[in-house]
């Protein structure tokens, strides 16, 4: 991810620390729903939260620092356009205000017409 798309999240909720955490764990949600991100990727942040769950499996190391290690590189290793997309969408939520999902944008339907004259039987 770019230096500029770092400071976006950093900038994006203006709420501070909790705000940024809250906006990270909904771009990590939302990657992980996208089907256009690797599943190999995906193993990232499930391999945290297993960590989370039982510590045992891995030598002692801070909790904290293995959730940002985690979280951090799989938004890192996600496509730059993709991680882009999912944050302008956070970003405009942000924006409004609303917690309710963002619209849509809307279909686009390539299609014919004719004129019918109903005069004619």
């Amino acid at each position: 991810m770019s230096e500029d798309m770092q400071k976006q999240i950093i900038k994006s909720g203006g709420g501070g620390f909790f705000q940024d955490i809250s906006t990270r764990i909904k771009l990590i949600i939302r990657l992980m729903r996208d089907k256009r991100v690797s599943f190999l990727l995906k193993i990232l942040p499930l391999s945290t939260l297993v960590y989370l769950v039982i510590p045992e499996f891995m030598p002692v190391i801070d909790d904290a620092l293995i959730m940002w290690l985690g979280t951090y590189l799989f938004v890192e290793l996600c496509p730059d356009e993709i991680v882009e997309e999912h944050l302008r969408v956070l970003q405009k939520k942000l924006a409004s205000g609303s917690n309710q999902p963002a619209p849509e944008e809307p279909t686009v339907v390539d299609a014919e017409y004719r004129e019918v004259d109903e005069t004619k039987p």
